[in-house]
């Protein structure tokens, strides 16, 4: 059997588990980040059985549909996956948050794989635009919503697109790097993975030499 991987639309932060069978999303307005509108492709991954997912096993994605602002969401290890395609607008924000972050350059190693870190430790990547987080806040392990429109919001008048948990109101940015001054101790983790190839993500597994 397997297990389904929903895609999120920017923004919204809503979760629709569905059947646990291939991933077949439905077509939706989003709001993309700076502007324009993308559409909620057609997203297939494939999944071991729940009991192997437990145990460790890997998970494979394939992103070659992910839009830019999207969120395809994935379960490893009993734990929510977050793989993000970001945009150039964000990618361009996240160095100029720098002050407003507890850990901006990945330096707690609990919550990254080396070679994260020392691909870019403002990124926290092995690609720029694609982001791989596991989807739970540091504080009580709650789900924080993604808000990735770059624009006043609620909750930060001068919010840069990131994660915010409405439970305690932690909030990180794009690369899962916690503000100052919030419940949440640490940065969003970063789960082992690589890519098979250009559209392939496999999470559990490190890549081929990585120390």
């Amino acid at each position: 059997m397997g297990n389904e991987g929903v895609l999120d639309p920017v923004g919204e932060g809503t979760v629709d588990n569905g059947r646990r069978r291939f991933l077949t999303a439905t077509t939706a307005a989003v709001g993309a980040v700076g502007a324009g509108v993308a559409a909620v492709p057609f997203i297939k991954s494939w999944f071991p059985s729940q009991r192997a997912q437990l145990a460790g096993a890997p998970v494979t994605a394939d992103i070659s549909a992910l839009a830019e602002g999207e969120r395809l969401m994935l379960e490893w290890r009993g734990q929510p996956i977050w793989i993000v395609k970001r945009s150039q607008a964000i990618l361009q924000a996240l160095p100029t948050l720098n002050d407003q972050l507890r850990d901006p350059e990945s330096a707690n190693v609990e919550q990254q794989p080396d070679y994260i870190r020392a691909a870019n430790p403002e990124l926290r990547s092995l690609k720029p635009e694609i982001s791989v987080l596991v989807g739970l806040c540091t504080h009580l392990g709650c789900s924080p919503e993604m808000v990735a429109r770059i624009g006043p919001a609620p909750f930060d008048p001068e919010w840069k697109g990131g994660y915010f948990c409405p439970c305690h109101k932690s909030k990180f940015d794009m690369a899962g790097r916690v503000y100052q001054g919030v419940p949440a101790p640490t940065n969003l983790v970063v789960p082992p993975h690589h890519f098979a190839d250009d559209n392939t993500i496999v999470v559990g597994v490190d890549p081929q030499g990585a120390a």
